[in-house]
């Protein structure tokens, strides 16, 4: 459901409305994906063509029975017409009506379902069964997709032809390596596919991202030159111009106009490396020439091997350019996703884009069920109710190391959690053990502390500490110690797991040992299932505040001697009447 093209760029989205409700609605879709989108407003008859030239994917806000009456003088073919997306107009159900020539509509669909908390209709045979298109796995590819995939949704056999282990979503069991009577063919090649399309058998051919192009030029080499002689290496070598991952060079070269022409042609990043970096690289053909020019004796063919590739065709020269291509083997990637405390619009861009790219999705059951409308067809879903952080973050491991893309996910911030740090901790014992690194990403999130505090005003306006009061991950006498350092510190005290199964004396303790440092009108406050439809709020003081009914899914604030409530006119999203709970974030601030 990523909001891009193939190649990486934005897709092009337009809303099409006719009233101030449906402008409103696409104001609140383009603000929860993070797009800027075309308007077509007021007359649908001249709106609905304009848009559909201009526009890869079309939202109309217009209901589905007069979209597809506007829509059928345009219709040419699926490679020429844009995606349809439709919206009834209550903004109940997201109906993906034509999927366009970038076969996008079912993940703009889901995409804005989960934006507004619509239900998303998807129409594709494929996403509504819970297959992967062949056609939308983010990878380049050309051939016979259409009869390919009838033959895996008829359940024919089909042959998959992966010979270097490139990450799959999951696919139907007649999908196999070396399927006898194949109906047709899967390869995952950085081959030319112009060679490997050979045969009778229908073939799709999937251009994985594995190769990595290492350049080198005189000065002012122009583009033209620079794309002129790549060609003809990956010509020569019969390799796919579409399976290049990166262009690489030498950091003297970062500011060659042609190179970074030609890497944004390409549409992959220009990566650098030193001159003493290029200099440790075992290359086959170092050069003096180049030693004296640059500093280091090779550039293409060590930038490719400084940036995790096998060489495999060792650098061509020209009297202006030198080209040296290396191929990586699949490369994962886990990210540690943290989905804030439970609300969708509390949940970052980030963390739903991250999501969105994953192949394989570990979490809590409740935390998965989650963000299920975000998943890709054939992502793999690892979803347990268990507190085995460690087992998870092996299994996470394990899944990035065979090339997937992971997302292990969790409430709140990972990293206020016990899951970023017992990742990393396992990570780091398994290289101590032989096993790869793993590219490891922690996407931060709304932690359910400062949830809290925006519904009670500006209760962590002051410094502040954060305590989880469960004695699972450390002894009593060790929070004890904590708990006292924050009272006689003044610190406003933030308190997790206050009432789970494990904790039912603890907060008794802790109320009596601020009592001990603060005065008994000390704000309490009790935020229950913040930002969620549940949502509970509770306003005592220290010296009323008994934490009755504390249960698992709450924070507790406790102010320091600055905090006070305030009558401040209506607070928060439902219009209650309650006081604000504020603590100055000025030393010198004195109530008045």
């Amino acid at each position: 459901m990523s909001l891009h093209t193939y190649d990486g760029s934005d897709l092009r989205l337009g809303h099409l409305t006719d009233t101030a409700a449906g402008r409103e609605r696409a104001d609140r879709i383009d603000a929860a994906l993070g797009v800027t989108s075309e308007r077509f407003e007021g007359s649908a008859a001249s709106g609905l063509p304009a848009a559909w030239t201009d526009c890869d994917v079309i939202l109309s806000h217009l209901g589905a029975s007069v979209t597809m009456r506007l829509i059928a003088p345009l219709l040419r073919t699926a490679a020429e017409d844009p995606g349809v997306v439709v919206l009834d107009h209550g903004g109940h159900f997201v109906i993906a009506l034509l999927q366009g020539r970038l076969r996008s509509a079912d993940r703009v669909a889901a995409a804005v379902a989960e934006a507004i908390g619509a239900q998303a209709v998807l129409t594709t045979s494929t996403d509504s069964l819970g297959y992967p298109a062949l056609d939308a796995l983010g990878w380049p590819f050309v051939g016979d997709a259409a009869t390919v995939t009838r033959a895996l949704l008829q359940g024919a056999p089909v042959d998959i032809d992966n010979p270097a282990g490139w990450p799959l979503p999951e696919l139907p069991e007649n999908a196999a390596p070396a399927a006898p009577d194949a109906a047709g063919r899967v390869l995952v090649t950085d081959m030319d596919p112009r060679i490997v399309m050979s045969g009778m058998l229908p073939t799709v051919v999937l251009s994985p991202p594995s190769l990595v192009v290492g350049m080198g030029c005189h000065r002012g080499t122009p583009l033209p030159e620079l794309r002129a002689h790549l060609d003809s290496v990956l010509q020569e070598n019969l390799l796919a111009r579409a399976s290049i991952s990166a262009l690489v060079t030498a950091e003297a070269k970062a500011d060659e106009d042609g190179l970074i022409a030609l890497a944004e042609e390409l549409g992959v990043g220009l990566h650098t490396f030193a001159a003493e970096q290029l200099a440790t690289a075992q290359v086959p053909t170092p050069s003096a020439t180049v030693q004296a020019e640059v500093g280091t004796p090779s550039v293409a063919e060590a930038s490719v091997v400084l940036a995790g590739a096998r060489l495999i065709v060792p650098k061509q020269k020209t009297n202006r350019s030198t080209v040296a291509i290396g191929r990586r083997r699949p490369r994962g990637r886990l990210s540690i996703v943290g989905l804030g405390p439970g609300a969708r619009d509390l949940r970052t861009p980030r963390a739903r884009a991250v999501i969105t790219k994953a192949d394989v999705v570990l979490g809590d059951s409740g935390h998965v069920d989650q963000v299920r409308g975000l998943l890709r067809p054939g992502t793999r879903v690892f979803a347990a109710d268990t507190d085995a952080a460690q087992e998870r973050a092996h299994t996470a491991l394990e899944h990035a190391r065979a090339g997937h893309t992971v997302a292990l996910i969790c409430p709140g911030d990972p990293g206020k959690s016990s899951i970023a740090g017992s990742t990393l901790q396992v990570a780091a014992q398994e290289m101590e053990h032989g096993h790869d690194p793993v590219r490891i990403d922690v996407v931060p999130g709304v932690t359910a502390g400062s949830a809290g505090s925006a519904i009670l005003g500006a209760a962590l306006g002051q410094d502040h500490v954060t305590l989880s009061l469960s004695d699972v991950h450390a002894h009593w006498p060790v929070i004890e110690r904590r708990v006292r350092a924050a009272a006689a510190g003044d610190l406003v005290t933030v308190l997790y797991n206050s009432g789970s199964h494990t904790c039912t004396w603890q907060l008794a303790k802790v109320l009596g040992i601020m009592a001990a440092h603060r005065p008994a009108s000390t704000p309490v406050a009790l935020v229950q299932d913040p930002s969620l439809p549940q949502q509970h709020v509770v306003t005592s003081t220290l010296a009323e505040f008994d934490g009755e009914g504390a249960a698992l899914f709450e924070v507790v604030i406790i102010g320091s001697s600055t905090t006070r409530y305030l009558d401040s006119g209506i607070l928060g999203r439902a219009g209650s009447n309650r006081q604000a709970m504020v603590t100055p974030c000025d030393d010198t601030w004195t109530w008045q």
